[in-house]
């Protein structure tokens, strides 16, 4: 006998449930049957029952044992099974087991008249295996099949009696000679065949099916037509409870059922609610009511009330109107403080999560009944939400956390490879396998911890290594062969294989002499601590490379997975507490192939067939254990549907996510003409909208993206959650949505987060953030409110030390007093080959290729190192970069012949000046001819730059004249050649020099050190050369000050911009940074008066000439 128990909300289920299940059966050893549509609704049964069921006086200190919970498609699948004499895992018709059989019946008739709209798909693209799509295509159909089964059995019924597909699929006529195939291959009763036999079977003996005497079937939301059928035959002789949360139990007095089931665009009952909501959220509980009536028109009809009040909120009046199928009438008094239901429009993801923070915090806060336990989130993308919920919540570090960071959360039906990260290696093994291997790639997959942990790295050598492949020239592909596919087998350079030469020839070799071994020449920068790294990294590749060799070509399923198997044995490693990972992710891959079943042993497939097959393995499937666990939870919709909470969160909720997008199926029959009851996604996310509605017992929140993150422009909000707003209007007028919805700010800071005299926000930082942010404006204080104390001084100053403070004095105060080092960002791992070269790339070819030419070596053997480093665009490209690098480095070397007497030699410096302070160093570059015909010196230290001569080069090279001078008390001439501004070459000479002047102008730089060393002194480097350049050439302060302020604020090489000079005056610094006044009697500036007494000299002992 069917027993239909309707409940507005599940709780009020349960309780008659409990009373049920006191009950015993007549059987003291029998189990009692309750299906369950999700693992957290079990979870949520199971602990209300053990209120009830055994508890003694009334106490809720009872046990729920004896209780069995399988899914209704579980119990349907046994009683059929059972009844039938086939084994439920033995099945050849589960679409898993289905799919073999149907590629082989595929391949048979693909090239037949019939199956010519399939074999045209099944052509229009193909692998190079031969496979094709086949396997997804079939897995497609076996699942179409599953489906027709479910819901239209009569149809495949008559397939199997010749019967065809109506007008409305008339394209689709192949599918039933199809079916009729698969049966005849398969030669076992279809499921539609089953079903039949089965229903007969148990309205004549009961005892077919092990089942008890009454069983329950608790929250369905959609029963299929095989599941109505076989639950109205267990009717006929036991008690069958279905146990139905309804929204609105007027709706369901209200509504009459036609006689058959319609079609859903002929539903006469589509228009009978008269509560908006019911109508555009609540179509799948209406169909359902009309399915049941057809399949069980003699049933007991229990209704089963929720207590109700006056309703006090706005929630609770929504509710109200919903029981009652009652239209809003505006009527309804929003009291100010009611925050029952609570719309939060956010600038994306982020945000959501750190208002959705505050939310539940103020809930607990403003309530001390309430525990995290009562609080439920749902999100439709919980994938996308999963990272930042763990990076809001459950975080604690330290007494000044967020409050929020010790709320426990458990996120309850995440992707098993997000979970498990050996899962994770078998997705990427399975990307990677036709996937070119860029640098990034391989280094991501080294970087994850079972791998890192299985070739004993940490941290630091992923970084170390991440700076070494980059250096060594690494894009994409294992070696040229690897590249064949994509037509460049000719290019080895840039393939893992050339940059690990490269590598493990470094260890041993240097680069510097040219000599390369095959197509690899050493990088010199391996260094000794390096070796096992780089060796670890060797061993790494080269077990990816075999493995990704096995994962080609058509196998069977079998090897599939043991090639898979394997990689992970000698990729991975999981010890300790992760060890389950192995275990699990092993036990995933054997039990794909056990539900393959024998038949896939006959089917050689693809790669892109084996990833669509394990796609669905690695879903995210929610178990009992992740939810009802004390702890905050955080769930897809499914899983907890109609379960009552006291606050339920809905976050996500965004126009284009939700409801999902409905993408038409065109090979579905049931699409083309649908029945009532039949499923659509976008229904049952509407469906879930309103459930979530009906299940909050006290507060309902709704978070989404109302603005965008970037541009702040605002942004709808999904259609379901905009009808929901469209009834609070009606229900309590206009001007309540002023209240329930809540316009959030871009940033968490801001002090309207703070203003009220409750602030929503709970964050200490941000209220910080937000004062100084309300707070009066003043100017931002200085790097230095003070020089700092002098260094200790040892008496002795490096020269190079003196060269880059000279250079560069604010970057070296900073290095040396603050400890601060500002390196350029280096580039992020580029996976593309090149096509062309920047400035920087440019560069350094050339500045290498200057360089090598200048120490003597051929040009040609010049050449093939460049191409060695695999730097260079391939083929045609990488010579035309090549030989306009040259261009320019040939001229230069030209240039400096006639200077480079002999070989260069280094000298060392030692010069006492009169403070007693010594600066001592190396000087480098030097080449010495002793008198030349007239009788003077012509030894020069000579610098050959591939840059454009400017002024950075030219006082390096100046500094270092003035200490050899003075140390050596010889007269040498620095000679310094580069690039001209836009064309040709410049050279600047200067001396030779007065040993006396130039320990007087050494120990000047020496004494402006001490005093940059204190503070950041106003002298950039080009600006500088400029005023000095300016005023030399007879212009009045002002007018050099404007020539240098040019420099040093306008277009994109400004000075200002470089990031020591951002760090002390900020990245607005404008020319009060240069116009500071300067001391009485000199410069009119500070800076003026620095630019002097650093280029004067300069300027006055050099000559600069284009040559």
């Amino acid at each position: 006998m069917w027993h239909l128990h309707r409940a507005e909300r599940a709780d009020a289920l349960v309780r008659a449930l409990g009373e049920l299940l006191a009950e015993p059966l007549e059987d003291p050893f029998a189990s009692e049957v309750v299906a369950v549509p999700a693992r957290g609704v079990e979870r949520w049964l199971a602990q209300q029952l053990s209120h009830r069921l055994g508890a003694a006086g009334g106490r809720a200190d009872g046990v729920c044992a004896g209780v069995a919970f399988p899914s209704p498609t579980a119990l349907v699948a046994e009683v059929v099974s059972a009844a039938a004499g086939v084994g439920a895992d033995e099945d050849p018709w589960l679409p898993e087991r289905a799919v073999w059989p149907l590629v082989e019946v595929i391949d048979e008739s693909v090239g037949e008249p019939w199956c010519a709209p399939l074999g045209a798909h099944l052509d229009s693209r193909t692998d190079n295996t031969g496979q094709g799509r086949r396997y997804a295509v079939a897995r497609h159909l076996a699942d179409l099949f599953a489906a027709y089964a479910a819901h239209r059995p009569a149809m495949l019924t008559a397939w199997l009696a010749g019967a065809t597909v109506g007008e409305s699929a008339a394209d689709l006529n192949w599918q039933p000679e199809l079916y009729r195939r698969l049966r005849a291959r398969i030669d076992a009763p279809s499921p539609a065949e089953r079903l039949e036999v089965a229903c007969a079977a148990l309205r004549a003996d009961p005892a077919v099916a092990p089942l008890p005497a009454r069983l329950s079937v608790f929250g369905p939301t959609r029963l299929p037509a095989e599941h109505l059928a076989v639950l109205a035959a267990l009717a006929e002789h036991r008690e069958v409870h279905l146990w139905l949360p309804h929204p609105s139990p007027a709706l369901w007095s209200a509504l009459q059922p036609p006689p058959a089931v319609p079609h859903r665009r002929t539903d006469p009952t589509a228009a009978t609610p008269r509560h908006p909501l019911l109508g555009s959220l609540g179509r799948d509980a209406r169909e359902l009511q009309l399915r049941l009536a057809a399949a069980a028109p003699q049933r007991v009809d229990v209704h089963h009330p929720v207590p109700e009040r006056p309703a006090a909120t706005l929630l609770e009046h929504l509710q109200a109107d919903l029981r009652h199928d009652r239209a809003p009438d505006g009527g309804f008094a929003l009291r100010p403080d009611d925050r029952s239901v609570q719309v939060h429009s956010c600038h994306g993801p982020d945000r959501q999560v750190e208002v959705l923070r505050e939310v539940v915090l103020g809930l607990l806060q403003s309530d001390p009944t309430l525990e995290p336990r009562d609080v439920l989130v749902m999100c439709p993308d919980v994938e996308t939400f999963a990272p930042l919920v763990s990076a809001c919540f459950g975080l604690a570090d330290g007494p000044d956390a967020h409050p929020g960071q010790h709320l426990q959360v458990r996120l309850a039906d995440r992707a098993l490879r997000q979970v498990n990260p050996l899962l994770d290696t078998v997705a990427q093994l399975l990307e990677l396998a036709d996937a070119r291997v860029t640098a990034s790639q391989l280094l991501d997959l080294l970087a994850t911890a079972p791998v890192r942990r299985r070739f004993d790295l940490d941290e630091a050598d992923l970084d170390r290594l991440r700076e070494l492949v980059h250096r060594s020239g690494v894009r994409w592909g294992l070696d040229a062969a690897h590249r064949a596919p994509f037509q460049l087998d000719g290019f080895p350079q840039n393939t893992w294989s050339a940059g690990l030469d490269r590598l493990l020839l470094g260890v041993t070799m240097s680069g510097a002499e040219h000599d390369w071994l095959g197509t690899a020449l050493p990088m010199d920068e391996v260094e000794s601590g390096d070796v096992a790294r780089v060796g670890r990294l060797a061993e790494f590749v080269d077990r990816v490379a075999a493995v990704l060799a096995g994962l080609a070509g058509a196998q069977p399923l079998e090897r599939w997975i043991a090639l898979l198997v394997h990689g992970l044995d000698v990729l991975t490693l999981a010890t300790g507490t992760d060890e389950w990972q192995g275990s699990q992710a092993r036990a995933e891959l054997a039990a794909a192939g056990r539900a393959a079943g024998p038949h896939a042993a006959t089917v050689a497939l693809g790669l892109a067939d084996v990833r669509g097959l394990l796609a669905e393995r690695l879903r995210g499937r929610p178990t009992r254990a992740n939810f009802r666990t004390g702890t905050l939870t955080v769930a897809t919709l499914v899983p907890m549907r109609s379960v009552p909470h006291r606050v339920i969160c809905l976050l996500g909720m965004d126009d284009g996510v939700f409801p999902r997008a409905g993408v038409p199926d065109g090979d579905d029959v049931l699409a083309r003409e649908p029945l009532v009851g039949e499923r659509d996604p976008r229904s049952e996310d509407r469906q879930l909208l309103l459930d979530a509605i009906c299940a909050a017992t006290e507060h309902l929140v709704v978070v989404h993206s109302g603005a965008d993150e970037r541009s702040g422009a605002r942004r709808p909000p999904a259609v379901p959650l905009g009808e929901l707003l469209d009834t609070v209007a009606a229900t309590a007028g206009p001007g309540a949505l002023e209240q329930v919805v809540v316009r959030h700010p871009l940033q968490p800071f801001d002090p309207a987060n703070f203003g009220s005299s409750v602030p929503f926000s709970f964050d200490r930082a941000e209220l910080a953030g937000a004062r100084a942010a309300a707070g009066s404006k003043s100017p931002p204080a200085p790097f230095l409110a003070e020089p700092l104390p002098p260094t200790e001084d040892p008496g002795v100053v490096s020269l190079d030390e003196l060269v880059a403070f000279v250079e560069h004095p604010t970057k070296e105060f900073l290095r040396q007093r603050v400890g601060l080092s500002l390196f350029t960002a280096d580039e992020q791992q580029a996976d593309a080959l090149p096509v062309d070269l920047d400035g920087l790339a440019t560069w350094a070819v050339g500045d290498r290729l200057l360089r090598d030419r200048l120490a003597g070596h051929p040009l040609d053997r010049c050449r093939q190192a460049e191409w060695r480093r695999g730097e260079l665009p391939p083929g045609a490209l990488g010579e035309r970069v090549l030989a306009g690098v040259l261009d320019d480095v040939e001229p230069l070397v030209s240039a400096a012949l006639p200077h480079r007497v002999g070989e260069p030699q280094d000298r060392d410096v030692d010069v006492a000046l009169p403070d007693g302070t010594r600066v001592v160093g190396t000087v480098g570059g030097l080449h010495v001819s002793g008198t030349n015909g007239s009788g003077t010196n012509s030894s020069v230290l000579l610098r050959v730059e591939f840059s454009r001569l400017a002024a950075k080069q030219r006082v390096r090279a100046w500094v270092r004249l003035l200490a050899l001078t003075a140390a050596t008390r010889e007269p040498w001439r620095a000679v310094t050649i580069g690039r001209g501004t836009r064309f040709g070459l410049s050279m600047a000479t200067a001396g030779p020099l007065d040993p006396e002047r130039a320990a007087g102008v050494l120990a000047e730089l020496v004494a402006l050190r001490r005093a940059g060393l204190r503070e950041p002194l106003p002298l950039p480097t080009v600006a500088g050369h400029t005023y000095a350049t300016t005023r030399r050439g007879g212009a009045d302060a002002g007018a050099a000050l404007e020539e240098a302020l040019r420099k040093w604020s306008t277009g994109a090489g400004a000075e200002r911009n470089d990031a020591a000079h951002v760090r002390v005056w900020g990245p607005a610094a404008g020319p009060e940074v240069l116009s500071a006044p300067g001391a009485p009697g000199g410069e009119p500036t500070r800076f003026g008066a620095l630019a002097l007494q650093v280029w004067n000299p300069l300027l006055g002992a050099e000559d600069v000439v284009r040559l």
